[in-house]
């Protein structure tokens, strides 16, 4: 006769079963084109992408004031950000779909820091956090040209 299943046992279990399929996921969701949250589908973090270059500063979108753009939601502090975005998306949305733009120089994929960003000749890069900008910045122009290169491929993962 087979022993009863233990409550402990079926926790160990259903926590493996959830590790790998959020392991497994994660491959899945590297290949979106835009970076989104995984609740609420929002590109850079529900941050207001025409912000930066108007308000120079990175500013929280309002969730009334969205717009879906590539299968993501993104959101503004203003309707009339939202119209900027609309009229000329790829003016304003961050390269390599608002994923790291040093990871995607190293032909990877990482998350972002909305407060970490720079504009360069008219275009919006995120990085992941402060260290990893103060590395990118070090060789920036550098770190486009290959992320530039990279990044078709990345999407093909």
């Amino acid at each position: 006769m087979t022993p009863p299943l233990s409550w402990r046992s079926i926790g160990a279990g259903l926590l493996l079963a959830l590790g790998l399929s959020v392991m497994t996921s994660t491959a899945v969701w590297a290949t979106d084109p835009i970076n989104t949250t995984f609740f609420g589908n929002k590109a850079i973090k529900g941050y207001d992408p025409v912000a930066y270059f108007t308000d120079r500063a990175p500013v929280k979108g309002n969730k009334q004031i969205t717009l879906e753009w590539q299968g993501a939601n993104w959101y503004f502090a203003s309707t009339e950000h939202r119209d900027l975005f609309a009229a000329e998306p790829e003016q304003y949305a961050p390269r390599y779909g608002g994923y790291c733009a040093y990871a995607a120089a190293f032909n990877k994929i990482a998350g972002i820091d909305p407060d970490e960003w720079t504009i360069v000749d008219g275009k919006l890069y995120l990085n992941y956090s402060a260290r990893v900008q103060k590395k990118w910045l070090k060789d920036r122009d550098h770190f486009i040209v290959e992320a530039d290169r990279l990044w078709p491929g990345l999407l093909e993962k």
